[in-house]
């Protein structure tokens, strides 16, 4: 995103317009209200537009974000929001209304070996098991500073290319950190590069890409829109049924750093809203593992989360409760007028008074009849609804 403001920024200074750079992070209202006044004076006099480029703007709160509004629509600035967030959550729905969302999507695995390779040979770095480039080798401050030549593993570069997870600065930052490990251990290995010989150098082999890397390529923000999609993710393969799909998606949390009581507390949902009396005791389960998981906490506690996930996945569905409650709550929403009394006869009668106002009359105890007893425990204007069947829209 920083990538693409540099590129705008230098093609908006060969047509003369202003580009601002300001961080969210660090920036204050008062600072934009600057910027904004300083475009307003170059619009009127010298009729320049201003670019206004704003990095983490989610990280500006909604009130702040309102101050860009009416800028924005009249054209004093154009406005440039970068955010690794989801703009629908976090961006204020007037001021994205008014601008046009894209998207970055993650780069491919081709783009990403592309990019190491250019990296490395910027370094001087020599790929081994390239066919007829091996031992070939471009100039750079790398091998030049260093005393022995430095070599790479092509598998150690497609493995990166791999685990970054198309985040070209992730896999950058990893063969940085595992070129400059080795260079500091100073440990050579014998290699052979060249026909008929073998030389001393320095290499870096998947393992220490491995190393570099260490746990960052799992994609995972506890904070941000992949919480999200991977919790949802995990409720649609228990309610599919998919206990694999289950087991993975909760891996991911888990080893993405997400907190298992949040994970325990889903699980207690679930267990009602969509297995509800097709098992009753799977709210028992979840119960237990949320207990489980306080006591014991991570990682002893993942199995405890895995053996329930799965128990759910197993588990018969049914949604009879979740759709009954959800009817009763329809039903008082579209109710007109105010809501029924409650009937005299289910009323509590602890007082002289409220007995003889008929709190309590005509109320039949149950224990003490053999037979059923027939008694309305409904107001008179729902009599005889029926809240588990399915209701017409």
């Amino acid at each position: 995103q920083t990538t693409l403001a540099h590129i705008i920024a230098n093609s908006s200074k060969k047509n003369g317009t202003r580009f601002v750079t300001l961080s969210a992070t660090s920036a204050k209202t008062n600072d934009v209200r600057d910027v904004i006044s300083q475009a307003q004076n170059e619009k009127r006099l010298f009729k320049r537009k201003t670019i206004l480029f704003i990095d983490e703007i989610h990280r500006f709160n909604k009130s702040q974000q309102d101050t860009f509004l009416p800028h924005v629509e009249c054209g004093t600035v154009t406005l440039i929001g970068a955010t690794t967030e989801n703009p629908s959550f976090q961006v204020n729905a007037a001021l994205l209304s008014r601008c046009r969302v894209i998207v970055l999507e993650k780069l491919s695995v081709e783009a990403m070996e592309a990019i190491l390779m250019r990296a490395v040979r910027s370094l001087g770095v020599q790929v081994l098991g390239q066919g007829d480039q091996h031992g070939s080798s471009a100039t750079g401050s790398s091998s030049e500073s260093s005393e022995f030549p430095v070599y790479i593993e092509e598998k150690a570069l497609n493995t990166l290319a791999y685990l970054c997870d198309g985040d070209a600065r992730t896999g950058l930052n990893g063969l940085q950190l595992a070129a400059q490990a080795r260079l500091a251990a100073g440990k050579t290995t014998p290699l052979n590069v060249t026909k008929g010989g073998s030389a001393d150098g320095i290499l870096i082999t998947e393992e220490h890409v491995k190393e570099g890397l260490q746990r960052s390529h799992i994609l995972y923000d506890r904070a941000g829109e992949e919480h999200y999609n991977c919790i949802s993710a995990l409720h649609k393969s228990m309610r599919g049924s998919d206990e694999n799909a289950s087991l993975y998606w909760l891996a991911r949390m888990l080893e993405g750093g997400e907190d298992p009581l949040y994970v325990a507390r889903r699980l207690v949902r679930f267990a009602s809203e969509d297995i509800g009396l097709a098992d009753p005791l799977a709210l028992t389960q979840a119960v237990a593992a949320y207990q489980g998981c306080h006591f014991i906490g991570m990682p002893e506690c993942e199995v405890i989360l895995a053996q329930c996930v799965v128990y759910f996945a197993r588990a018969p569905k049914s949604i009879e409760v979740y759709r009954a409650y959800s009817n009763v709550k329809e039903c008082l929403r579209m109710h007109t007028g105010p809501l029924p009394p409650v009937p005299l006869h289910l009323r509590n009668a602890p007082t002289r008074l409220m007995k003889n106002l008929g709190y309590g009359k005509g109320y039949k105890y149950n224990p003490m009849y053999k037979e059923p007893v027939e008694q309305d425990y409904l107001p008179e204007e729902l009599k005889g609804t029926d809240f588990f069947k399915e209701r017409k829209t």
